[in-house]
This record gives structure tokens, sequence and C-alpha cells, in this order.
């Protein structure tokens, strides 16, 4: 079997390179001698799975994909495209999904991650009172939380769209629900999560009163529109402007969680770095009782965004994605991964 070349998302300015974005990664690859191809990722996005392809050879072989987001659904089209062209993705539509949203994977690390319950909508359709309130109960019915849906919050929106300060306050509850899907629109993920707010460390090693960072630290771009939500301007799976106002300004404080991000392959660590958010911040999670979860899952090819309790009893997993459209912090080597991936 040949080794596996890896799928770019191709330049939506010159479709014969890759997108800026990823450009250095291909750079990093080429060296490495691996193959690469690029597929039309806004095709993608549109239903074209055959015409996002078409500039992949047939017969190719297996394939990884780096680039942005896809919705589920999407990557399944995605797969039986290339398929048909004699490739095939080594992550699977199920993997992809099981990895890439909540309800996937959350059953494998319940109790190393934050407690979670979640509503699955349609188009776009804010859950209703009831559904909200057994939700609230079954998350115990008190205490902080936050909204987002399978694959992303708003946190930059952060008391307006994400921070539920008490549970009890049902009222509340309804408010930043109704806020976060209508600011999701069409690019809502699934469904509405509500996950419980826990402390975490800061950056600086200081975890402040009052400081509401995110349970959830990880904000996932991408998702369903063109590069991000529709966006040009925010393409990045999950690069974007920090926050840089107060929680008292309805934003995320501007001390993040010391957070890492883990690339596993195969059930094993092969790269662990900086959250792509504070890609100067160092940070050696213990991956002692998260290694057993990542191989439970099942999934090739993966992603743990791991974050420090405040109180320093250990590390909690805030996410856990597919590592195929995870982004990588700029000025890290990534040479170990890719290496890794093309000798697959």
């Amino acid at each position: 079997m040949p080794a596996p070349a890896l799928l770019f998302p191709a330049d939506p300015l010159n479709p014969h390179r890759p997108d800026p974005h990823f450009a250095w990664e291909a750079r990093v690859l080429r060296g490495l001698g691996g193959e690469q191809y690029l597929v039309d990722h806004d095709a993608l996005l549109a239903g074209q799975a055959e015409e996002a392809v078409r500039r992949v050879p047939r017969d190719c072989g297996p394939l990884w994909y780096r680039g942005w987001m896809i919705p589920s659904a999407g990557y399944a089209d995605f797969a039986r495209a290339l398929a048909g062209r004699g490739a095939h993705l080594l992550t699977s539509a199920a993997g992809y999904a099981s990895a890439h949203e909540l309800p996937g994977w959350y059953g494998v690390f319940e109790g190393a991650t934050p407690p979670s319950v979640w509503i699955p909508v349609r188009s776009a359709a804010r859950p209703g009172p009831e559904e909200l309130a057994a939700a609230v109960e079954r998350l115990g019915g008190h205490g902080p939380a936050i909204v987002k849906d399978y694959v992303k919050s708003r946190k930059h929106e952060w008391h307006e769209a994400c921070y539920v300060p008490d549970l009890t306050d049902l009222a509340a509850v309804a408010r930043v629900v109704a806020r976060f899907v209508e600011l999701q629109g069409e690019y809502l993920a699934g469904g509405v999560v509500l996950r419980r707010y826990e402390e975490f460390a800061r950056f600086d090693g200081v975890a402040r009163a009052g400081d509401r960072g995110s349970a959830e630290a990880r904000h996932r771009n991408g998702q369903g529109g063109a590069r991000n939500g529709g966006a040009a301007a925010s393409r990045s799976t999950a690069s974007r402007s920090a926050a840089s106002r107060s929680a008292g300004n309805g934003r995320a404080p501007a001390a993040r969680a010391l957070e890492a991000r883990v690339w596993w392959l195969d059930g094993e660590p092969v790269l662990v770095g900086p959250h792509p958010d504070m890609p100067g911040q160092p940070a050696e999670p213990d991956l002692t009782e998260v290694r057993p979860l990542v191989r439970a899952l099942g999934c090739r090819f993966v992603t743990t965004d791991l974050a420090s309790r405040a109180d320093g009893s250990g590390w909690r997993v805030v996410e856990v994605g597919d590592g195929q459209v995870s982004d990588l912090p700029r000025g890290i080597d990534a040479s170990g991964l890719l290496t890794s991936l093309i000798a697959a």
C-alpha cells in the first residue's frame, strides 16, 4: 500500500495552491517527501463533493485531510466522492463524527470532562421551555454552566450567548440559549449543549476570584460556513482574536485557561503543545488518565484539549476533536506529526 497523502483546501483565489492558512504545513510536508493534493472546501460546503475532489488523482490510495471543518454529513459525502475515485480517507465518516461532535465522544470521556447534557435541534430552532427545564434537571439543576452546540461555543459573547451564572434561573438559561441559537443561525451544529462550568488555572498560574474563563475553553470555528460561519475574515479553525475585555463588558476574560492540545495517532500522543489561541503558553499535561480514554474512543487521529484545574488537582478534558480539522499553533514544529501521518 502506498504511503498516505494529505489533502489540503485550495486557496479560493488560486486553486492550484494550498489555502494560505495551511500553506506552511504543506511546505513542511513537501520537505518530508510527502504527497499532497488539493480540494475545494467551498464546494464541499455547498454539497458538491464530486466537484470538490476533482483534482484528486484517481486510485491515489489512502488519504488524510488537513483543513477547515466540514459538517459531519458533508464529510460523509466527501468520503463517498473520494471512494468513487479509488481513494479512501483513513478517518471514516463515523469516526469523524465521533471525534468531531460532543455526543460522539462524551460517553467515553464522561468523568474526565465537565458534565454535559444536550438537546438535538433542527433548522436552528431553539429548544422549548420544557426541554430546557428537563436538561437543567439532568445537569443537577443548579450552579453555573455554559452553552454551546455539538462543536463550538460563542465564548467571545460570554454573558450574551455562552455563560449562565446559575441554572436555577431558567429565564436566564432560556435567554442565553435563544441568543446562542440566533447567533449560530444556519451553522448551529447538531443541537444545544449545556455544560457544567469549572474553574481552571489561568495561563500565568493564578486562578482569580471572579475570573470567568470558559469550561469549554476552545471556541471551534468553521462548522458549516465558508471557512468559519461564512466570515472570510475568520477563516481559521481555531485562530481568531483573543478576548481582550473583562467579563463585565460581556466578553470572556483576557486571562486564558492553562491549556494544552495533544495530538493522538492510533492511541499514542505524537505532538503535545499549547492551544492555538495561546501559542507561547507552556503546558505539560499529565496524560496518564487520558491515554486509555483516547484508545477506548477508537478513532485513529484525534486531538484533546486539556486544562489544569484551578485547585491543582489535575487536568480535565475540555474538548475532543478530529485531528484533521484541529488547528496547529503557529511556530510549533509539525514535522513529527506530519511524519507520523505519512507513515501510518
